[in-house]
């Protein structure tokens, strides 16, 4: 009884563009609503809508951050958090090395 009602986490899945284009024209086409479309291909219909608006902003008919500049803050904040850790090694390495006796 106590797992009724709950539903097992559905792996993560990856999409390749060209497919997340098809069925961003599918839901623009108007001919289905994006839950149908969603449905008709396994996808939830959050992933889906995200899909759509991603697009939107990058046709330029919506506000917010492209894909690429996206990607390209993804990889600046992996650095920075790369160049972080080194600073901090060497604060600690620095300090380290002050404390040795001469």
């Amino acid at each position: 009884m106590e797992s009724m009602g709950k539903k097992k986490p559905r792996p993560r899945r990856s999409f390749t563009p060209e497919f997340k284009a098809e069925i961003v024209e599918l839901c623009r086409r108007g001919d289905r609503s994006v839950g149908q479309v969603a449905k008709d291909f396994d996808l939830t219909e959050t992933a889906v809508r995200l899909w759509v608006s991603q697009a939107e902003v990058d046709a330029g008919e919506r506000d917010g951050l492209t894909s690429s500049e996206r990607e390209e803050l993804a990889v600046l904040r992996r650095e920075n958090r790369r160049l972080r850790e080194d600073v901090e090694v060497l604060k600690r390495a620095t300090a380290f090395f002050a404390s040795m006796p001469k």
